[in-house]
């Protein structure tokens, strides 16, 4: 007895699913030679990067590919603490902190006019961006 999707029961054939899937570096892509695309970015104030966030999914989205963000990761806090004066008054300490906010987007269904339009994009000082494909 044969079915459409294969005779899996035995493991003797794949099924139509594991037969059609491909996977590359972490994410699946059903049948397509598109790309999926991640793109990561870092910044120390948040409405820059929130701003820069939204042209980024506006431009990708105008060329037909599916995006999913910006997702807000966990942001990194750096606590600095200095002795306000170098000689005496050991207790009274000032404390400083920098944080690094970041966003994550996801791109399926890549083509090359959306990579055209991301390096189109005029990116902002003091926003750092990462793009795996």
């Amino acid at each position: 007895m044969q079915s459409f999707i294969g005779d899996n029961l035995f493991g003797n054939k794949k099924s139509f699913c594991q037969r059609n899937m491909v996977r590359k570096k972490g994410s699946i892509n059903w049948m397509n030679n598109n790309q999926t695309m991640k793109i990561r970015m870092e910044a120390y104030d948040h409405e820059i990067l929130d701003k820069y966030a939204l042209e980024i999914v506006e431009a990708v989205t105008r060329t037909g590919a599916r995006v999913s963000g910006p997702v807000p990761l966990p942001t990194r806090i750096e606590r600095y603490t200095v002795l306000r004066s170098p000689h005496i008054d050991k207790k009274s300490r000032e404390q400083f902190e920098i944080r690094t906010h970041k966003r994550l987007i996801y791109i399926a269904d890549a083509t090359q006019d959306a990579v055209e339009k991301l390096t189109e994009l005029i990116m902002p000082a003091g926003v750092e961006i990462r793009i795996k494909a």
